[in-house]
């Protein structure tokens, strides 16, 4: 009978196993828990396990060095072999590995390596879940409806190289989503948090939220499509700008194919993108948005290489005050472009220096403005200026003289986030937030709201 070893001891043997040049190996414990509510009452709730062994082989050749990665769950001791034979038959069948580096060394091993995993569970909803019931009461009392869900994950990586490394890191993440309908469905608007550890949201002030803005949209106001001040709250500026990091890899710019690349050859580094003293930034060790603080490459793509696994992260300034600082590169990819190393960090920060919660950008708005909610079905229309369409959701509402005095019908948009940095005349108070779309991929984010002067809504859309 199969014995299920620890995490770690599951990495050293594997790296035991190894008959190739290289092997990098990868241990992720995941555990989750989750509440789920309609109309006003929970209606599920679960807890779940899971382990996945990630086995990269590295094979040297006359021609270079080859790299195969295999991936598997809920590994034994038994299954072991087979996987890191696996892996290393990938390796030999494959070609040279474009993005091949020496793999990384030298990096002191996680006091922690040895340790058993960290877990969530139920317990982390203890104080959230009766806050969650008392908003339900209110809810129902105030004639609206309450729908959403919330998840909390942990996943404790353990990463094991034929080169001496032995790192760990424990990686919370939680979020919050809060719809908030009348009983008719008529009117709808939604709110997110990101959490570590649910200990930080507020469910009523969440729902006092929602209930105002169902308030607002009593009074519907019909407008075309067109070009209008509008203000971007943070869940919106952080989905834009999660793509435009995505976007912004070195070697695309270098090769002409983004709106980070310049004509003729090269790239836009040192350009101002902004008027405002706008900072983009991540930050392994950011208070609240702590992510991991070195390399975690399961593959290699356009923004990371598993050749770099293991490799220091440091804060890194992707825009400064206003100009372009830096662009996402691996070792190789640095190495072509003549750029410096600068991995992508899980996590990503606006500042702008203003002071001004969205609420006081609201009554600080002279003549007529539209107040978004959230955005969703971002689709990239064109990768040389980064336009991106998409819709508006879950309220729009139209602001004069300071005052909110209605909800207004939904748009589709067509903005490149880089084009917004560069017209935005405000941006407000950096906070924690939670991106709509891209929320499932990318939790860790704070920024400001925006104030763009001529947000283009390209066209009416009849969605929710």
């Amino acid at each position: 009978m199969s014995r299920v070893s620890k995490p770690y001891e599951i990495v050293e043997r594997a790296l035991e196993l190894s008959t190739t040049d290289g092997l990098v190996v990868f241990a992720d414990e995941q555990s989750s828990a989750n509440l789920r509510w309609a109309g006003n009452a929970l209606t599920t709730n679960g807890v779940t396990r899971g382990r996945t062994l990630t086995v990269i082989a590295t094979v040297d050749g006359a021609q270079g060095t080859a790299s195969g990665v295999v991936s598997r769950s809920a590994v034994t001791t038994d299954d072991l072999e087979p996987l890191v034979r696996a892996a290393e038959a990938a390796a030999r069948g494959a070609g040279p590995a474009e993005d091949a580096q020496p793999l990384v060394s030298g990096v002191p091993s996680s006091p922690d390596f040895t340790d058993a995993p960290a877990e969530t569970g139920s317990e982390v909803f203890a104080d959230f879940a009766p806050a969650l019931g008392d908003a339900f009461a209110r809810a129902r009392a105030g004639g609206r409806e309450l729908y959403g869900f919330a998840n909390h994950e942990l996943t404790s990586t353990y990463l094991g190289t034929s080169t001496g490394l032995r790192l760990r890191h424990d990686q919370p993440n939680g979020t919050l989503e809060l719809n908030a309908k009348s009983p008719d469905r008529t009117r709808s608007t939604w709110a997110g948090r990101a959490t570590r550890d649910f200990k930080d949201v507020d469910p009523a002030a969440m729902d006092a939220e929602l209930a105002q803005r169902l308030r607002w949209a009593e009074r519907r106001i019909e407008l075309p499509a067109g070009r209008y001040e509008t203000l971007l709250p943070p869940a919106a500026v952080a989905d834009l700008l999660i793509y435009q990091l995505w976007s912004s890899t070195a070697r695309d710019a270098a090769e002409g194919r983004t709106v980070f690349s310049t004509p003729g050859g090269g790239t836009r580094l040192g350009e101002t993108l902004s008027p405002l003293p706008l900072t983009l930034r991540s930050d392994p060790h950011a208070p609240g948005l702590e992510s991991a603080p070195f390399v975690i490459a399961h593959s290699s793509g356009d923004g990371g290489s598993v050749f770099d696994n293991g490799l220091p992260l440091a804060p890194t300034d992707w825009v400064r005050e206003g100009k372009l600082e830096r662009l996402t590169t691996t070792r190789h990819t640095a190495g072509l472009t003549g750029l410096p190393v600068a991995p992508g960090i899980d996590n990503l920060l606006l500042d702008g220096g203003g002071e001004r919660s969205l609420e006081e950008m609201v009554a600080a708005t002279s003549g007529r403005a539209l107040l978004l909610t959230c955005l969703w079905y971002i689709r990239e229309v064109d990768p040389a200026t980064l336009l991106l369409t998409g819709l508006t959701r879950d309220g729009v509402y139209l602001v004069e003289d300071g005052e909110v005095v209605g909800e207004v019908n939904n748009f589709r948009f067509n903005e490149s986030p880089v084009d917004l940095l560069s017209r935005a005349s405000e941006a407000g108070r950096t906070e924690k937030t939670l991106p709509r779309e891209w929320g499932d991929w990318f939790t860790r984010a704070a920024m400001p709201a925006l104030r763009i002067p001529d947000f283009n809504m390209s066209s009416v859309s009849p969605g929710v």
